[in-house]
């Protein structure tokens, strides 16, 4: 079979886009500068003028986006432009990265992509499970062991279980969603047959991949799981078939479980009820297959797809694109645009114990990271990233950002880090009803009809964003005088950065217009600044 022969070589063969082998950094260099080294041998290969590094407020708005899912205050904003530190970079990524709201960010981010349909949540246990995972800062490996495998007797553990309890009904995508949230790798089209367009992906890998997974079962309060079972399976031609347990790579384990008798299925049965019936975890199979799934996933030999996968996530996390597109078509017929950086990173986080704090540090530090989403003329091919890259707001980076703008900054003046964490925290929690509205961004976003009738006609948008009363930047309008002087404010309050002279003479034409009706006037400029693209993307 061709995958099982030439997957390695597949996975790490050269593109168009490719950096010198010969000159391949060290093990221990530092993860900006390999990054830069990979990205700028390609640009400079390709003969492209990569985007000038973005200008210091727009790179503290990006990564403050990026890192804690909310716009910086405009206090945030001018102190990070005033400051004349050389590593105040580098200090902005280590504060944002050791806040609350990382650990509160990025768990939105990875329950989105543990459940893209936005279903399947259960009570809330899995988000409070991967928030107190990142801010442990629990290794990738472990986090993929304990929500695959979850010890559902340890209370801090048992939400990690709802990522396959809201599978449970369904063993097939159940398979899939294993597949493609840790490895890259959607097998679904290869379930009635093998794949249409990808030779990679066979019959064999998907009933072998549900091998692993089709033994589980709802055993009350907790997940049970079988040690036994088979799967029969028609392919496209010849016989029917038993599925063999199968790793993604060929690799096939020795399935010791047999069928028991039916005395002991009997017992079997008699000792799962009595745990129902005490609210305790069913028996333990001695042989787990979602066990060995982790066990021979984290294998060197086939270590490769989780090492990629979650690499490959976490550059598209905050470069918006990812080497490999779309993120659940990792195989030989769709290679990565820099293969040998892929490699590179996925060792270096595989040696460096899954740390996804330090993968992140070493992301957003790069210049490729901090590159101007300004182009003078026709961009370059996006898969160079010689230019940053138009992400558009996630649905709480988008409502809890609308709260920041919508407060008036002279609030979170004064205020000890603690309570502005309370406030960050308080801002994000008010605007998750309005967040639950919005659609989660896809590759190829466009606003929809159903996002922008809510915020043209939607009362809630003025309820929750627009009022003038308590500490709400519209309030503060109400001591200004001049309009000149309103529309510097609600500008710099909105996009944290000055108003331009045609911002302040359109802004001030308008409201000179509306005599007697300066209040409402405001709020509609407010209004068509936090509806337009500059503040619906990160830039």
């Amino acid at each position: 079979m061709r995958l099982r022969l030439l997957l390695t070589a597949a996975l790490v063969a050269p593109s168009a886009i490719t950096a010198r082998a010969a000159d391949a950094p060290i093990a221990n260099t530092p993860i900006p500068q390999v990054i830069d080294r990979y990205i700028d041998a390609a640009i400079t290969e390709a003969g492209v003028t990569p985007a000038g590094q973005a200008d210091d407020a727009t790179l503290i708005r990006r990564l403050t986006l990026d890192l804690v899912g909310r716009i910086p205050t405009t206090r945030e904003v001018d102190e990070y432009v005033a400051s004349t530190d050389a590593d105040k970079r580098a200090k902005l990524v280590d504060r944002l990265i050791a806040s609350p709201g990382f650990a509160r960010h990025q768990a939105a981010l990875f329950e989105a992509m543990f459940n893209p349909e936005g279903n399947n949540r259960g009570s809330g246990g899995f988000r409070q499970y991967m928030t107190d995972a990142v801010r442990e800062n629990k290794p990738w490996n472990r986090i993929f062991r304990e929500v695959v495998v979850p010890d559902e007797a340890d209370a801090k553990l048992k939400g990690a279980a709802e990522f396959i309890r809201g599978r449970l009904s369904d063993a097939d995508k159940l398979t899939n969603d294993v597949s493609v949230a840790f490895f890259g790798v959607n097998v679904s089209c290869a379930q009635c047959h093998n794949h249409p367009l990808v030779t990679d992906w066979t019959q064999d890998h998907f009933y072998g991949m549900k091998m692993f997974v089709a033994r589980t079962f709802d055993a009350g309060a907790f997940l049970g799981e079988r040690g036994y079972g088979s799967i029969k399976y028609k392919p496209t031609k010849g016989p029917e078939r038993t599925a063999k347990m199968m790793f993604l790579t060929g690799a096939v384990v020795e399935d010791p479980g047999k069928e028991p008798t039916a005395d002991e299925q009997k017992k079997e049965k008699e000792a799962l009820e009595k745990a129902k019936a005490a609210k305790t975890a069913p028996p333990a199979p001695k042989f787990s297959a979602r066990a060995k799934l982790v066990e021979v996933a984290l294998k060197d030999a086939n270590a490769e797809f989780f090492a990629k996968n979650i690499v490959n996530r976490m550059w598209h996390r905050y470069f918006g694109s990812g080497f490999v597109n779309p993120l659940d078509q990792m195989h030989s017929e769709n290679p990565p645009s820099h293969p040998e950086l892929l490699a590179w990173l996925a060792r270096d986080v595989a040696a460096n114990g899954y740390d996804l704090k330090r993968l992140t540090r070493g992301l957003v530090l790069s210049k490729a990271y901090s590159r101007s989403s300004k182009y003078d003329s026709n961009p370059p091919d996006s898969k160079l990233f010689a230019v940053a890259r138009l992400k558009p707001m996630t649905p709480n980076q988008l409502a809890t950002s609308l709260k920041i703008a919508a407060t008036d900054p002279a609030a979170f003046d004064g205020k000890k880090p603690d309570e502005l964490e309370k406030m960050y925290e308080q801002a994000e929690s008010s605007a998750s009803g309005f967040a639950r509205l919005i659609a989660q961004p896809t590759e190829n976003f466009q606003i929809g009809v159903g996002e922008a009738l809510l915020f043209s006609n939607g009362e809630r948008v003025l309820k929750e964003f627009l009022t003038d009363g308590g500490n709400s930047a519209l309030a503060r309008t109400k001591a200004m005088k001049a309009p000149a002087e309103v529309a510097a404010f609600l500008v710099k309050t909105a996009y944290g950065r000055s108003a331009t002279s045609d911002e302040v003479k359109a802004i001030t034409t308008y409201v000179e217009k509306r005599k007697g009706r300066e209040a409402d006037a405001y709020r509609q400029v407010l209004w068509a600044l936090v509806t337009g693209p500059e503040f619906r993307f990160s830039y």
